[in-house]
């Protein structure tokens, strides 16, 4: 026999933490508790009056308001749902009117989706979610979509938890995670549903952006990455617009420090990275005061530099290493050019390329190498349409050329200003994997190299 709502919600409150409820019924033109879970009382608690049961559920709500939904027995589809009510009396008048069409509900705490948490389902060994949603949200694009060891790993390094979820066969489970601890066990996980029997989720997209990656920034979400699949990344601490810092990565052994901007997606070059200390805050005040493009403020571990650079799959599908000796600030820039590197340091390269690739494809990753081994500070996936002699390939109508010397900061300012039938002619030397080529690579416009 198909189970009413309140009587699943009585089940899964006894194999994980579920938002706080009281469950009501019509009975004889009056209402009658059913089901509860409060936190501080025991499972199911019977309380003297419905109204002494609403008071002390939004009492010890952490919102201090009330949801109402409503629903026919026996029937899965839900009816009218009242969301965020303040006042008891409110919450009351809307259950009862609700009650009077034959309607059963359940009286839950309101959680905020927009607390810095993430909701999102496990489905087998996939686990999908995203921030400022419901579980509801991987019925849309833009979720993160991960294997269930390295989704715990991210999500217990970003909130200082592991989230209470075990994944199973045949198993479904609609779930939130939350900075401060929620529901009727007072813990940082809710489970909303839980689902037997049902096929195994397809394997895990991991892609990005996504809209949990845009929450942390890029750049943090791709070393996070590189993190999980076993690369060693800088000892890195994110100072987050929404949630509280945290540090992931290994110590490098040198006292210095960069500080890095992490806008939401990449923007090649534009916002400030510095060797050095620098006021986080200030830096986000000045290069973006509306708060919608860097995420965080990133201070990493330098690594005393041997040889840096960049690596990039081309449009063959060749791999194409960069780099030079010392730091490769002024290489990514496209002030410095490539140098020819020492065969250990790209065999180092190709090495953790082969290990990136074997997982999530073909990546382009920044890299620096300290003499003994290489280190990732930059991770991005996808193959690039470039080339030796063509960074972007098109047959434009006419040809602007555009000096190396000029910079990244011309050179936007003349992509805005170039018709849609227009393409770019690079004047001077530079690397495919330098940012002034990833800016003409997003800018989608036809570019070329001169021939080497």
């Amino acid at each position: 026999m198909l189970l009413q709502k309140d009587e699943v919600l009585d089940r899964l409150a006894t194999v994980g933490n579920v938002a706080q409820f009281v469950a009501l019924r019509p009975s004889s033109g009056a209402l009658e508790q059913s089901y509860s879970r409060i936190a501080g009382y025991s499972p199911n608690s019977r309380f003297e009056t419905i109204d002494e049961a609403l008071a002390k559920l939004i009492a010890r709500s952490g919102e201090g308001k009330l949801n109402v939904r409503s629903y026919r027995p026996h029937d899965p589809r839900s009816r009218e749902f009242v969301y965020g009510l303040e006042n008891i009396d409110d919450v009351l008048g809307h259950a009862n009117r609700l009650a009077a069409e034959g309607l059963h509900l359940i009286v839950n705490e309101t959680i905020d989706i927009h607390d810095g948490g993430v909701s999102g389902v496990l489905q087998g060994d996939t686990v999908e979610f995203a921030p400022d949603d419901t579980p509801r949200c991987v019925e849309k694009p833009g979720v993160a979509s991960l294997p269930f060891t390295q989704a715990m790993e991210i999500l217990s390094t970003v909130y200082g938890f592991t989230p209470d979820l075990r994944p199973a066969a045949g198993e479904r489970t609609e779930f939130s995670v939350h900075p401060l601890k929620r529901g009727w066990q007072q813990a940082h996980t809710l489970l909303w549903e839980h689902e037997k029997d049902v096929p195994n989720a397809t394997t895990a997209a991991q892609r990005w952006p996504n809209h949990f990656s845009r929450f942390l920034g890029d750049k943090t979400f791709g070393l996070l990455m590189a993190q999980t699949l076993g690369m060693a990344v800088p000892r890195t601490m994110v100072i987050n617009r929404r949630i509280a810092p945290f540090v992931f990565g290994t110590p490098t052994g040198s006292a210095e420090v960069w500080t890095r901007t992490c806008p939401t997606e990449p923007h090649p070059g534009l916002y400030t990275t510095v060797k050095g200390w620098t006021d986080p805050f200030a830096l986000l005040a000045n290069e973006d005061p509306e708060g919608n493009m860097i995420a965080s403020v990133l201070r990493q571990d330098a690594v005393p530099a041997a040889h840096s650079g960049a690596a990039i799959v081309d449009a063959d599908g060749n791999l194409v290493i960069e780099g030079r000796s010392g730091e490769g600030d002024r290489l990514m820039l496209g002030i410095d050019r490539p140098e020819i590197l020492p065969a250990s340091v790209t065999e180092g390269v190709q090495l953790i390329y082969g290990m990136l690739r074997d997982t999530l494809g073909p990546v382009k990753f920044e890299w620096v190498h300290d003499g003994k081994r290489v280190w990732v500070v930059q991770l991005h996936r996808g193959a690039t349409s470039s080339s030796a002699t063509t960074i972007v390939p098109g047959e434009p109508r006419i040809w602007t050329d555009f000096k190396i010397e000029d910079g990244l900061d011309r050179l936007r300012v003349l992509l805005d200003q170039l018709p849609p039938d227009a393409g770019v002619s690079v004047i001077g030397e530079v690397g495919l994997t330098s940012h002034i080529a990833d800016v003409l690579r997003r800018a989608g416009m036809p570019a070329r190299l001169p021939a080497r």
